[in-house]
């Protein structure tokens, strides 16, 4: 009998959540592989989400990441990310029932702070990105609640203490379990402290 692959947890959140870097420390501390959607679409595209963007139109790309989440709902094990937006489509919010979902949240501050209104988020370009920002968490938080199994913030958080989160929240760690110890020199377990610190990407760690 062929048994039906599934994620074992998907990821979903505004920008600046930490998907991927969260997603990726989730994937190690569960022993299992971790992909991302936005990345499965420029590897089939050869082409960056931003230029996508301004040669296609969103309404295009929004197209192409309807198809391509379907594909790795269906055929992915282990974590998966997807792209902020990609929650705006009724059919992938449908697909998403099947699933355990984490939503990860981030307020104004620490978002923006995340972000640093890169020119590699189209949708935050413009003449106010604070209030295109605002705009968006606000448009897109009830579609995130839909679809969630589990919610937790990011706010102040390293991607260590996110990741430890979210297991207590999905019953994989007890929350009595022993804290987890702290390397100050371990991007991991530093929060977002200034203007210009992002999230790191633990890819970079040996």
């Amino acid at each position: 009998m062929q048994v039906e692959r599934r994620p074992t947890l998907v990821i979903v959140g505004p920008p600046g959540a930490g998907k991927t870097t969260v997603g990726r420390v989730l994937a190690r501390r569960l022993g299992v592989g971790f992909t991302d959607a936005d990345a499965l679409i420029e590897q089939r595209t050869g082409t960056a989400i931003a230029d996508i963007f301004l040669a296609d139109g969103e309404d295009a790309f929004r197209a192409l990441e309807r198809e391509v989440v379907a594909e790795a709902l269906g055929a992915t094990r282990g974590v998966l990310a997807l792209g902020g937006g990609a929650v705006l489509a009724a059919e992938t919010r449908e697909l998403l029932r099947a699933h355990r979902v984490v939503h990860l949240t981030v307020g104004l501050a620490d978002g923006l702070r995340r972000t640093g209104m890169s020119t590699a988020r189209p949708l935050l370009a413009g003449v106010n990105p604070r209030a295109t920002f605002k705009a968006l968490l606000d448009a897109r938080a009830p579609l995130y609640a839909e679809v969630a199994t589990v919610a937790v913030d990011t706010n102040r958080r390293s991607a260590n203490q996110v990741a430890r989160a979210v297991l207590e929240a999905l019953g994989e760690l007890p929350a009595s379990a022993p804290e987890d110890p702290v390397d100050p020199d371990d991007p991991l377990d530093r929060p977002t402290p200034h203007e210009s610190a992002t999230l790191p990407d633990p890819s970079l760690r040996p």
